[in-house]
């Protein structure tokens, strides 16, 4: 059974960091695609990040570049999403799943997500 646990969301002023942590299980991360997304309230669900290990890819929406890092541990069966530099805009519910990274289509099942607040 494919299962997915957010982790290290919290409230921080603009300008700060989060890391935030997706621990997987039921499948193979290192031949797999994880993605992250996030959800603010009254708005779609919009992918962030994703990495692909079989094509040892990662990948980034515009918004995030050069502030966000999306990195992967095998041994921890754990994808982590390093925030830099977060604005308000970044405020949400922030999710994994597994992904096909170039259309940012996420399939399979969800975890609870994590919250994230960016706010003075």
């Amino acid at each position: 059974q494919v299962e997915f646990v957010e982790s290290g969301g919290d409230l921080v002023q603009p300008g700060g960091s989060l890391r935030l942590s997706c621990t997987t299980s039921g499948f193979r991360l290192d031949l797999s695609a994880v993605g992250w997304f996030r959800q603010a309230p009254g708005k779609e669900r919009e992918g962030v990040s994703c990495i692909s290990a079989s094509e040892g890819r990662t990948f980034y929406r515009d918004s995030v570049k050069d502030r966000f890092t999306i990195s992967m541990a095998n041994e921890e069966n754990t994808v982590y999403l390093q925030m830099n530099n977060l604005k308000p805009e970044d405020t949400g519910v922030y999710y994994c799943a597994l992904t096909i990274c170039s259309s940012w289509y996420a399939f399979g099942s969800w975890g609870q997500g994590t919250q994230v607040t960016v706010s003075s």
